[in-house]
C-alpha cells in the first residue's frame, strides 16, 4: 500500500476538504474491514468512497467483483492506474455521488457486500440511503466517527439513542469491529473513528409494521427529545393534539410522560401499530422521509 501522501504528492493532488477526503493510511485496518465482512469468492463488493484504493485493493483480492464508487473524477483516474498496476481486472469504478447511486441494480441474486470509509459530511444520509435499498444488501462494514457509530448502535435511555438508532435497529443488527485513531489517516481528522459491521435483516414477525409510519413517529418523537413525548408527538404530528398523543401512548402501554430516548425500537413499533389503528391510510400519505 503507496502511503496517501506520497500518492497525492505524485499526482499533484490535494485532499478536498469539503468532500471529506481523509485517507486511511494503516493497512492492518483495512485488513479488520474486509476480514469483518468475511468476503468470499463469491461476492459481489460495493465500496463507498474508494479514494486512493485503500480497501479496493485488499476487497479484489477476494471477491469475485468489486464496484468502487468514487465521486472525485481526480481520485476515480488514480486508482483506474493503481489497480492496473496490481492487474486487477474484476473492478469497476463508478465515478459519481453515491446518495444517487441505485445498489438494487448493482446487486447479484445474493446480495451486496458493503465497503466504505464514509466521509463524515454524508454518513448519516449514506445510513438511510442503505437502509432505504437493504433488500438487496447482506451486510455493511463501515468506518464512521466514532459519535455516529456509537448512536447507530446506542441502547434506549442512553443520550446517544436517537432517530438514526431505531431505524437502522429495527431492521439491522449492529456490531462493532474497531476503533480507528485519527493517526490512522492523512490528513489527521480531529476525531477518532469506529467500524461497525451491519447485518440487514427481517424484522421479526412481531415487530413488523409500516415503516413511512414508522418514520414519521421517530422523527416527531426525537424533534424535541427534551420534551415529553406527549408534547414531541403533539408538535409533530398534525393529527395529533396533546390529548390524542396522551391516549395514543396510553393504550400503546407507554406513559406519556416519557421521553423518545427511553423507548425500545419495540415501543416505536406498537405505538406506530397504534397511531395507524387510528388514522390508517391517512398516517402513511403524510409520510415525510
Amino acid at each position: 500500500m503507496t502511503a496517501p501522501r506520497t500518492l497525492l504528492k505524485a499526482w499533484q493532488l490535494k485532499p478536498r476538504k469539503n468532500m471529506g477526503q481523509n485517507f486511511l493510511t494503516d493497512p492492518r485496518v483495512a485488513g479488520a474491514i474486509v476480514s469483518a465482512a468475511a468476503l468470499s469468492a463469491e461476492d459481489t463488493v460495493a465500496e463507498i468512497g474508494a479514494g486512493l484504493g485503500a480497501l479496493t485493493i485488499p476487497a479484489a483480492g477476494v471477491a469475485r467483483r468489486v464496484i468502487a464508487i468514487e465521486k472525485d473524477i481526480r481520485l476515480a483516474e488514480l486508482l483506474k492506474t493503481e489497480l492496473a498496476v496490481c492487474r486487477f481486472e474484476n473492478v469497476d469504478i463508478l465515478s459519481r455521488d453515491v446518495l444517487t447511486c441505485d445498489f438494487t441494480s448493482m446487486a447479484p441474486p445474493r446480495g451486496l457486500k458493503v465497503l466504505g470509509n464514509l466521509p463524515y459530511n454524508i454518513s448519516s444520509q449514506v445510513v438511510i440511503r442503505l437502509i432505504d435499498q437493504r433488500r438487496s444488501i447482506r451486510t455493511a462494514v463501515l468506518m464512521f466517527q466514532k459519535e455516529l457509530a456509537r448512536r447507530l448502535a446506542a441502547a434506549p435511555g442512553s443520550k446517544s439513542y436517537g432517530r438514526l438508532s431505531v431505524l437502522l435497529q429495527y431492521c439491522a443488527t449492529i456490531e462493532t469491529v474497531c476503533l480507528v485513531p485519527a493517526s490512522a489517516f492523512y490528513p489527521r481528522p480531529k476525531v477518532d473513528s469506529m467500524v461497525i459491521r451491519i447485518d440487514f435483516r427481517k424484522p421479526p414477525a412481531g415487530l413488523r409494521t409500516d415503516e413511512k409510519v414508522l418514520r414519521r413517529i421517530v422523527r416527531a418523537a426525537f424533534g424535541r427529545r427534551r420534551k415529553t413525548l406527549r408534547n414531541s408527538l403533539a408538535g409533530g404530528l398534525g393529527e395529533l393534539d396533546s390529548e390524542k398523543a396522551g391516549r395514543l401512548l396510553t393504550e400503546a402501554g407507554i406513559d406519556p410522560r416519557r421521553r423518545a430516548e427511553t423507548l425500545s425500537v419495540a415501543e416505536f413499533v406498537a405505538l406506530t401499530n397504534r397511531f395507524r389503528e387510528d388514522f390508517g391510510k391517512r398516517a402513511s400519505g403524510h409520510c415525510r422521509q
